[in-house]
């Protein structure tokens, strides 16, 4: 396939799915990432896409939002693998809520599993995922329907979560950062999920690492609130992501890091301090309890190595940490 041939199919993909990643790009054209982000930078020169964190969004995609059939063919092993660590935290009787989108989807598929479940959702498709567990009790909210996502919004659905106390909150969203943490493209799911996380004790984030490093117009969860993040290895060249999560880290935020059929093999899922279980594993149980989220003492559970403790390391392995979080 010719350069011109090769970046208009990547132009018509991006057009379509509103964002695509650079792995997924690659995969259709057929060629190495390599190509696809030289195609890419090419692209956004015009002006006809802009690049993210290990993707392509249209031009203003700050604001765009793609409908479910778009988002649900985006990273979707990698939503798999996330998905499949993700319910390793999921206890047997325990009380959760899971928020909309395809990768909270794809959990409550494996939710289904896990006897004595209750999950409290505004999401048609989670529900629709458990509607045939035996042993798992789905509560919808009230409110009125968002058909993009199929979930339920407004005063509706936030008011019947009022009162309402569960161990564990399950979130997904459009772009994850340090600075501002779990964003949003739409006013009333924000608010909504917003509602979902003051009903639980702890926070869990689900997000593949095209959504980190994006930072999108509404808020749904602030960094210090977040518990835990469970996402998938970066690309070894996405510098931009793994600077990403070390800046999580050392906010506080547990990481946990899913190893996917594309990523596994030797070295892969090895940063400094980083929990990587193989795809359909359960992690280490170092979640804390309720009310002790932020307090991390020595061997408090997988996260990244902080900057604190790289400075108290001698200069030499102080050096070579630095040098091996650039490599990542």
């Amino acid at each position: 396939m010719f350069a011109a041939e090769r970046r208009q199919l990547i132009l018509e993909m991006v057009r379509a799915n509103g964002a695509v990643s650079l792995r997924e790009l690659a995969r259709v054209v057929q060629t190495s990432e390599v190509t696809v982000r030289r195609d890419v930078r090419a692209l956004e020169a015009e002006g006809l896409l802009d690049r993210r964190h290990g993707g392509a969004v249209l031009p203003g995609g700050f604001t765009r939002e793609s409908g479910f059939p778009q988002k649900s063919h985006l990273a979707s092993a990698e939503k798999t693998a996330i998905a499949d660590l993700a319910a390793g935290l999921v206890e047997e009787g325990e009380a959760i809520v899971v928020g909309a989108g395809t990768t909270t989807q794809e959990l409550a598929r494996r939710l289904a599993r896990v006897p004595g479940l209750t999950v409290v959702t505004n999401s048609l498709l989670v529900a629709q995922a458990l509607a045939h567990a035996n042993r798992v009790e789905v509560v919808m909210t009230g409110g009125t329907l968002r058909g993009s996502n199929y979930a339920l919004v407004g005063s509706g659905a936030e008011q019947s979560l009022q009162g309402l106390r569960v161990s564990r909150a399950f979130l997904s969203g459009s772009g994850l950062t340090a600075e501002r943490g779990l964003s949003t493209s739409n006013m009333l799911s924000a608010s909504v999920d917003r509602a979902l996380v003051q009903a639980a004790a702890e926070v869990v984030v689900l997000a593949d690492h095209t959504k980190l490093g994006t930072d999108t117009m509404f808020q749904t969860v602030p960094t210090d609130v977040i518990t835990r993040l469970v996402t998938d290895e970066p690309p070894a060249h996405d510098d931009r992501a793994a600077t990403e999560l070390q800046a999580l880290a050392d906010q506080g935020v547990q990481i946990a890091v899913a190893g996917t059929a594309a990523g596994a093999g030797p070295g892969s899922g090895s940063g400094p301090g980083v929990d990587s279980v193989p795809a359909g594993r359960q992690p280490r149980r170092d979640v804390p309890l309720p009310g002790q989220r932020r307090n991390h003492g020595p061997g408090s559970g997988a996260q990244l190595r902080s900057a604190a403790v790289l400075g108290e390391q001698p200069p030499n392995e102080r050096a070579a940490r630095v040098a091996d979080l650039r490599r990542r």
